[in-house]
């Protein structure tokens, strides 16, 4: 078996690439992509192999994929231009002769009304008409869009527009182990996997931190135009600002909130809880 992994470079794709070793898959049959290989030299020590490729350069991409059986393609993260990647990738994944195509989606990819399940769905819906055989992991959001804001929550409290809305989130390391189970295991091709741990409102995580914290820590629920306002006070471009207050809205209206225990099954354990990854990263 070899297995390609894209966006290397990056948090996900590098806990991909680690849970793939730690699930015993040989370094060798390994491929570790990503546009500055430098990043990627621990990964060469270990004996993984490096490739250098960027979703905007076919001929990167058809030479990376030389070989593959698998591929674990990571969403990329250029609003706007990954739909036109992602036609790049699969072209490239079809005429390597992939035998499976892994892609990293959002939950409910195909009926979601959340501004960023637009090129996911148009990316999944490549993949489909490409004919390759493809495993959908439609991840929720991750602790990680939360934990390094502790010190600001702590000081602030918390500030969002996502009313009532239950979040499946879940950690990085528990979505790459997922990715590295379906890409070690058989019986995936076709399947649509809808993953997220334990889910929580923003007031629960309000609450959580209140009590491992001993502070007083609540949540303030915006109108998404004034949570947008705030965002952009702190700085934030605005672009990102109403994505960002777009996923707030789609979490009230239940779209980050996924059923099954699908997380689960894949890894084989119950999914790290907020409350463990709030005390892991106090």
């Amino acid at each position: 078996m070899s297995v390609v992994v894209t966006g290397a470079t990056g948090h996900l794709g590098r806990l991909i690439v680690t849970s793939l070793l730690d699930r015993g898959v040989p370094a060798e049959q390994i491929v570790a992509l990503g546009r500055d290989t430098s990043r990627l030299a621990d990964l060469a020590d270990r004996g993984v192999t490096v490739r250098q490729a960027d979703y905007n350069d076919a001929d990167s991409l058809r030479a990376a994929f030389a070989g593959a059986e698998k591929l674990m393609f990571v969403s990329g993260t250029e609003l706007g231009q990954r739909v036109a990647q992602a036609r790049t990738v699969v072209a490239a994944a079809k005429d390597a002769g992939v035998e499976l195509v892994a892609y990293t989606s959002i939950p409910k990819a195909d009926t979601s009304s959340l501004t960023l399940a637009v090129e996911h769905r148009a990316t999944e819906q490549e993949i489909e008409a490409s004919g390759l055989p493809y495993v959908f992991l439609r991840n929720s959001w991750y602790f990680e869009n939360y934990l390094p804001q502790i010190p600001t929550y702590l000081e602030h409290g918390v500030i969002g527009a996502a009313g009532d809305g239950r979040i499946s989130a879940a950690g990085r390391a528990d979505y790459a182990e997922a990715a590295a189970a379906v890409l070690t295991t058989e019986g995936h091709a076709g399947k649509v996997y809808e993953l997220g741990g334990a889910p929580f409102t923003m007031a629960e995580l309000a609450g959580e931190l209140s009590r491992q914290t001993g502070k007083d820590v609540t949540y303030t629920d915006l109108p998404v135009e004034k949570y947008v306002e705030v965002l952009v006070g702190t700085g934030m471009p605005e672009p990102f600002a109403a994505v960002l207050a777009d996923g707030d809205r789609g979490a009230a209206a239940g779209e980050l909130e996924v059923a099954g225990n699908d997380l689960e099954r894949l890894i084989g354990r119950k999914p790290t809880t907020l409350a463990e990854a709030i005390r892991a990263a106090l």
